[in-house]
């Protein structure tokens, strides 16, 4: 609102659409926002316009006529918010529009897409970086759920951005369960998974298109519904997929990445990933996609070395610099999330620079605890060494000093003469790795990515080393029976039911109700109401407008809408029950 430049960094479901929509509606003029799926964009449009917003969008897959009667709408000031994707700034038809007629509010969304370090998308989005230079005095917010240090940095950098100012909400989602198990019969265990989520909306992602198709077709021989969605399918095969999916007409998505950047359906219950992502950050995105309406969801990830060794041979082809080592360090930081003993949420928030010691009780390794010991001379021994090696080595390099490693490279740095060489060496190479990762994951090392993941010590790493902080560790337990990891993952899917047997049947009456509707309207479920504001409804039941005005969701367009139908529903099933 002072004309000034931001960069938003909130999880998925914490509003940063916000950040810009009210803004937009207090300025004087157009806000022009660039999104990078067209479905999204729509999507949100269509929820606007039930709020009573003017709001359009103007895509490639509108006619001639309809685009040009968004512009006449632009030019007369007749709407608020305006959605484009990226490539609609190369047209010279739109920059003559927005150089005549400049917007008042410039709004980047999934800004990890402009970044070197973020995700891999649209070279479009680079051009994005011009906007700066062309208008130098209209206020730009960079928005993303997901951006670690250096891609923030990145995003600033390319967008050009003016001294903006950077808010960072904290990452946690602590309405979503992570269940991480290791990956041995997909097909049962994901069929085991889908069993407890009956009805609910779901994401399955794929790391190729081949396996899509496969899961698509073996889920839909044991009769399950769902649909399939990758780069191979004609974009009109896509829009239609993921047209259904967003309408509940079919309750699984499977997919590759291609699918789901910023998706706006939040109802999603859980999402699983039959193979690992590359990075953190792509895990993260793709798992907040469940529970944006803040109810409680699951994310399980199926991991297996297969995915990672996969991974490596793609990056050994790649010619070697900075790029090549930070790609390096993220895949490393995946595997050592996948064999975490450490609360995963823990792991999650201190990789975001969210620094977070209690445990979540909502993931695998905290409903189903490994062992704990007293690690703090374990730790000391760490701490010490790369203190005394100058915090200038990586962590094998580390665990070598200790288990008092032969290593020509040990002896040239003359570090087989320090105190800590050889203090470790009644554990084994793997032990004090599991070690390493967890005082990572705890925030007491770092690593710096720019120069081949060295480690250094964080300012908490001294409490560590004098001995002022308790410090309880995971035992490493470094051979999983398989059998044993299946119970706990079986054990971890079971949700807590929320609601009781007739609550369950107002609720499936409401959504059949909201479904009608929505078909009528052509929009998703969800824009009528969403599922936290039906789960309200049930669990207050309104008997009038001023009640029913007090939902979450419940505006009074809507309650003019839609109000009295759902009032209607509400009283037939109290007087029949």
């Amino acid at each position: 609102m002072r004309g000034e430049d931001n960069l938003v960094i909130i999880p998925t479901g914490g509003g940063k659409s916000l950040c810009y929509q009210i803004p937009a509606l207090l300025l004087a003029g157009t806000t022009i926002v660039i999104s990078p799926l067209i479905a999204l964009m729509k999507d949100q449009v269509d929820q606007l316009l039930a709020y009573g917003i003017k709001a359009a969008c103007l895509t490639g897959a509108q006619s001639p006529e309809e685009q040009q009667s968004v512009m006449k709408q632009y030019t007369q000031g007749n709407i608020k918010l305006l959605y484009i994707a990226p490539e609609r700034l190369a047209t010279s038809a739109f920059s003559s529009l927005i150089r005549a007629i400049p917007p008042s509010l410039i709004a980047i969304d999934e800004a990890h897409c402009i970044s070197q370090w973020g995700h891999d998308f649209r070279p479009e989005y680079l051009q994005i970086g011009q906007l700066k230079a062309k208008f130098p005095n209209i206020p730009i917010i960079a928005l993303t759920a997901t951006a670690d240090e250096m891609t923030r940095k990145d995003i600033i950098e390319r967008l050009n951005l003016n001294q903006p100012n950077i808010r960072i909400s904290s990452f946690d989602r602590p309405n979503i369960r992570y269940t991480v198990v290791e990956r041995f019969n997909p097909l049962e265990q994901i069929s085991s998974f889908l069993e407890n989520q009956k009805g609910n909306s779901g994401i399955i992602y794929c790391s190729s298109r081949a396996k899509v198709d496969d899961m698509a077709s073996r889920l839909a021989n044991r009769g399950y519904s769902v649909v399939a969605y990758h780069a191979g399918l004609t974009p009109d095969a896509r829009a239609y997929a993921q047209e259904r999916f967003l309408k509940d007409d079919v309750p699984i998505m499977i997919a590759t990445v291609a699918f789901g950047m910023g998706i706006n359906k939040p109802n999603v219950r859980f999402v699983i990933h039959a193979n690992v992502p590359r990075t953190i950050e792509a895990y993260y995105q793709e798992t907040g996609r469940a529970g944006r309406d803040g109810l409680p969801a699951e994310a399980l990830l199926l991991y297996n070395s297969k995915d990672f060794n996969w991974y490596k041979k793609l990056l050994d082809e790649k010619e070697e610099g900075v790029h090549k080592s930070i790609e390096s360090h993220k895949l490393n930081e995946m595997v050592a999330f996948t064999q975490a003993q450490t609360c995963r949420r823990i792991v999650l928030l201190n990789y975001f620079g969210e620094h977070r010691i209690e445990k979540c009780n909502n993931c695998d390794v905290c409903l189903y605890p490994l062992e704990h010991y007293d690690g703090l001379v374990d730790a000391q021994k760490i701490l010490s060494c790369v203190y005394r090696v100058e915090q200038r080595y990586g962590a094998q390099y580390i665990v070598d000093v200790l288990r008092g490693s032969n290593r020509a490279s040990i002896k040239e740095n003359g570090h087989h003469a320090l105190s800590v060489y050889g203090i470790g060496k009644d554990q084994t190479s793997d032990y004090w790795i599991s070690v390493i990762r967890q005082l990572i994951h705890l925030g007491y090392l770092k690593q710096n990515l720019t120069a081949f993941s060295t480690l250094y010590l964080s300012e908490d790493a001294r409490n560590v080393l004098r001995g002022n902080v308790t410090l309880s560790l995971v035992k490493p337990r470094l051979e999983l029976v398989k059998k044993s990891r299946q119970n706990r993952y079986a054990r971890a899917i079971n949700q807590t039911t929320i609601l009781s047997y007739e609550e369950r049947i107002l609720f499936n009456n409401l959504k059949r109700l909201r479904k009608e509707i929505a078909e009528m309207e052509d929009v998703a479920p969800y824009i009528i109401f969403s599922d936290e504001s039906l789960l309200e409804m049930v669990q207050t039941l309104p008997e009038n407008r001023k009640e029913l005005l007090g939902i979450t969701g419940v505006g009074k367009i809507k309650l003019e809408k839609y109000g009295e139908l759902f009032l209607d529903e509400i009283e037939s099933f109290i007087t029949n029950h």
